[in-house]
């Protein structure tokens, strides 16, 4: 299982009134094969920025990106990434959304049974058997954001990249889907790097949970959470060891505020 290698990457963007914003400085991260990592900060403090940097989709202006100790270039196809918004096709039903996550790779319209058959266990894999013909004005936003899912995790990636998938959902929903996303990293066996704004999400979901200060974006603090995994199958979140975490990370991020 591949390892992803952040190493003291700085990115800077150009502001409408001509500034040089700098957005990250000086972050380095080594995320080992098949962990779960969670990215926490401030708002502004360059997580999406750090989260399209790790994809291949924005290039570093100083320092580099490494999976498997090659440099990163550009999107892998080891990878599939997760939106903050689902952005599904409205013309396309659900088999159709998450199909397209294999044209894309493939290159290529039709495809193989294999691959139909792929698209099949995916989605009841995510729950969503029996939805394949349905169209996303037709979905709840929990099972859009399955779909979402399904389309990432349609290409079998050995690391899965999330950008606050959440964070849109009410609470309840919210809670379903952290816990189903737990049981599928445990059978998909795949490496998550994970962005939110929610400390209870992240110590919930993650084996480690890094703290960014405020822009520009460096790490604070990381907190190991050593928490017996799967989370789901005990109340989690009653354990003096989550309440301490919690504790913990709310002072480090208020410092930032």
């Amino acid at each position: 299982m591949p390892e992803l290698d952040i190493v003291s990457v700085r990115k800077s963007y150009r502001s409408p009134t001509g500034e040089n914003l700098l957005a990250l400085a000086d972050f380095s991260l080594k995320i080992g094969g098949g962990r779960f990592v969670t990215v926490v900060g401030p708002s502004g403090c360059g997580k999406t920025t750090l989260l399209r940097m790790a994809a291949g989709l924005v290039p570093t202006d100083v320092g580099e990106i490494r999976l498997d100790g090659a440099r990163l270039t550009g999107p892998s196809p080891k990878m599939s990434m997760v939106f903050q918004g689902i952005g599904l096709m409205p013309w396309k039903t659900v088999a159709g959304n998450v199909t397209l996550g294999i044209q894309l790779q493939a290159h290529r319209h039709k495809l193989a049974d294999k691959e139909l058959g792929l698209v099949n266990s995916t989605l009841e894999l995510v729950g969503l058997k029996g939805f394949e013909h349905y169209y996303p004005h037709q979905l709840s936003g929990g099972m859009q954001q399955r779909v979402g899912l399904a389309r990432a995790l349609v290409r079998q990636p050995e690391i899965l990249l999330m950008d606050e998938p959440f964070g849109a959902l009410d609470a309840q929903t919210r809670a379903v889907l952290q816990d189903e996303l737990l049981s599928l990293w445990g059978r998909v066996n795949s490496t998550v790097l994970f962005i939110t704004h929610d400390l209870d999400e992240a110590i919930y979901l993650s084996d480690l949970v890094v703290i960014m200060s405020r822009r520009p974006g460096r790490i604070k603090q990381v907190l190991e959470v050593k928490l017996p995994q799967p989370r789901y199958r005990y109340d989690a979140r009653a354990e003096p060891e989550f309440a301490r975490l919690r504790s913990i990370a709310w002072q480090s991020i208020k410092e930032e505020l």
